[in-house]
């Protein structure tokens, strides 16, 4: 654990929205570095997986959680309670809005839901470089009448405009304490996770409409080699053997691209090289095995 003088800060924010609101974005941009997926696939972020961002005398702890929807299947139902219970689970929350939907219906349930979580506030409008400042200002004054929020922020994830005012505000608003992490450590999500998550964007990337959303992908071993690379055997499943086809691709070519992909990407992350093996396989209604949520950090629901 690092050492922290009295006046340090330590805390977890929890920064929700409905799906594709751009919350990954705002985690990669407030730490500097890769550590959630971002696709253009809503409900990618399974997990609460946190960011870790040291700022002058703070630790912030950012908890990406599952983007908020309306439930339909079982995996849903698990993604939707994990995110509330990490606003509930925080010291500090970030509401996020897209700046281009305003309080469309999901953020709406959002903020009606949001007025029973106790801790304090902050609404984060994201994308602003794509709408106008009177939209902007409108959209603020609106959000602002429905939830005490303590400070309005207009950010643009992708190009970091506003990110560093926001970050500076958050270390601020944490309370005092050790920190929790060693400053090196900007996440907690183990590697195998990451990579797991890493291959997975990549799956969607090269898929896009063509594979349904029911496919994960495990890391089944991690193994530090004599020349400092490592070599990394990961298996995608799916819920039928179309799928799996699908994967592949023609003589392999899909499988291959995916890997290429993946395989560079964690190596830039860790800094050495990857030899990346993938494996896929049917797991047919993997969605009802309680097994696969608790790898996911999920928790399985009843019904």
């Amino acid at each position: 654990m690092s050492e922290a003088g009295p006046t340090s800060r330590c805390g977890f924010v929890a920064l929700i929205g409905a799906p594709n609101v751009g919350k990954s974005t705002l985690v990669n941009a407030l730490v500097g570095s890769k550590v959630t997926i971002v696709s253009r696939k809503v409900q990618t972020t399974r997990a609460l997986i946190r960011g870790i961002v040291i700022e002058n005398n703070a630790q912030i702890i950012l908890v990406d959680t599952p983007g908020i929807f309306v439930p339909k299947r079982r995996l849903d139902r698990a993604m939707v309670s994990t995110a509330w219970s990490g606003a509930h689970d925080a010291d500090l929350v970030c509401v996020l809005l897209d700046a281009r939907s305003g309080i469309d219906e999901e953020a709406d349930a959002i903020l009606t839901k949001l007025a029973g979580v106790a801790h304090p506030k902050i609404l984060v409008l994201n994308k602003i470089d794509l709408v106008a400042r009177e939209k902007l200002l409108a959209l603020a004054g609106a959000a602002n009448e429905r939830l005490a929020f303590q400070e309005t922020f207009m950010v643009s994830a992708l190009s970091g405009d506003g990110v560093d005012d926001l970050r500076l505000a958050l270390a601020g608003r944490v309370p005092e304490g050790p920190f929790h992490y060693p400053e090196d450590q900007m996440s907690d999500a183990p590697l195998r996770h990451l990579a797991a998550e890493i291959t997975r964007e990549k799956i969607y990337r090269h898929l896009h409409q063509e594979l349904p959303y029911q496919s994960t992908v495990e890391t089944d071993s991690w193994t530090e080699r004599n020349d400092r690379s490592v070599r990394i055997e990961q298996t995608i499943f799916v819920e039928r053997d179309s799928q799996r086809k699908i994967v592949l691709g023609k003589n392999g070519a899909t499988i291959k691209s995916i890997g290429a992909s993946s395989r560079k990407e964690i190596g830039e992350i860790i800094g050495q090289p990857v030899h990346l093996f993938l494996f896929v396989k049917v797991r047919e209604k993997w969605g009802d095995d309680p097994n696969r949520y608790r790898e996911m950090g999920l928790e399985f629901p009843k019904e």
